[in-house]
């Protein structure tokens, strides 16, 4: 029997993936949410952060690059009643897929160009950082870039692809430096990387060592193990956007959200007051920090691994005072002295 006001799940699957989902057709995706209810909020964490992307999946192919940004847009419109603080798009997200017959150099645009003003005014009608990937030129080069809006639409850095294929360099694209920016936000350092800069660790290594807390990774393939590889290395967040998936990776490699059939975006909470530790011999101290903190700092053990994460629960509590307390050693600091006492034992 049909049921009156059922949405089938073959069309609900295809209203998401055009962006509808349960709150029907969006529009143009600029529209800033003024009537949110203020309720609609909780208290945040001291270093919490929300971040969203969406993937390119059902969005292709497509023959016209006015359509594709209308799309992305209306699917960008999803993220909206969560208030994120930052919204990562996918790699060259209004051309990869699109059938235009143009080369790079005739997609690329200057920084800042409409389409980057046009991102731009998402940005400031929502109050959110945007990473927008698209093609740029600069100097008289062509670039696979990400460019950072601020929370007023402004731009405030451009990272270009530091390893482009060979494909995309026969069609004119040069590499970025080998030096990828870290760009100070108001909630923390970040960075980012683009696509086929996944397979080379350095770019990555590089952005650890310069403080990033979140990496951005808009791409074409989703990077899978890989990514998992580096978030743990480095002990940072990854947030990637790209043609097939959206995900959300944890300092530990753990997946913390990501996208599918049902919903081709992703929104979360990530908690940047969140240290990763080797587990000897500091599981010893494990129990004094529980009786004194409680619930109010979680200790998470992942035991194949040896590792453990120690995060603020508490606006009041910052980790890295919780550490210093009871001498616990971050797991970079843990294997940078083992280094050096073995390099000191070479003599």
């Amino acid at each position: 029997m049909k049921v009156s006001g059922v949405v089938s799940r073959r069309k609900f699957i295809a209203r998401a993936s055009a962006g509808a989902g349960l709150v029907g057709a969006a529009g143009s995706g600029l529209e800033a949410q003024t009537d949110r209810p203020a309720e609609a909020r909780r208290p945040r964490l001291l270093r919490e952060v929300w971040v969203a992307s969406i993937d390119l999946k059902d969005l292709y192919p497509e023959t016209s690059v006015e359509r594709r940004v209308e799309r992305t847009l209306e699917r960008m419109q999803q993220l909206i009643a969560f208030h994120p603080d930052i919204v990562c798009l996918p790699e060259t997200f209004n051309t990869s897929w699109v059938r235009t017959g143009k080369s790079p150099a005739e997609l690329a645009e200057e920084v800042p160009g409409p389409l980057v003003k046009r991102i731009g005014e998402y940005a400031k009608s929502n109050g959110c950082y945007v990473i927008c990937p698209i093609l740029t030129k600069s100097e008289g080069k062509i670039y696979n870039s990400a460019v950072l809006l601020d929370r007023t639409g402004a731009v405030a850095g451009v990272f270009h692809k530091v390893h482009p294929t060979e494909g995309e360099m026969d069609d004119g694209v040069w590499p970025g430096p080998l030096n990828p920016p870290v760009w100070q936000t108001d909630f923390g350092k970040i960075g980012v990387q683009i696509c086929y800069d996944a397979n080379w660790f350095a770019s990555w290594r590089a952005l650890k060592s310069a403080g990033a807390e979140i990496v951005f990774f808009p791409s074409q393939f989703p990077g899978g193990r890989i990514l998992t590889t580096h978030a743990w290395m480095n002990q940072f967040y990854i947030v990637s956007s790209t043609g097939e998936d959206a995900k959300v990776i944890d300092i530990s490699g753990d997946d913390v959200a990501s996208s599918g059939p049902f919903e081709r975006w992703v929104v979360a909470p990530i908690n940047l007051d969140k240290a990763l530790v080797h587990i000897w011999p500091e599981v010893q101290k494990f129990a004094d920090i529980r009786k004194k903190y409680g619930r109010r700092v979680r200790i998470k053990i992942w035991h194949p691994e040896n590792w453990a994460t120690i995060e603020s629960l508490d606006p009041e509590i910052k980790i890295a005072t919780v550490l210093q307390e009871f001498g616990l050693p971050t797991y970079e600091q843990h294997i940078s002295k083992a280094d050096g006492a073995q390099k000191a034992k070479r003599g």
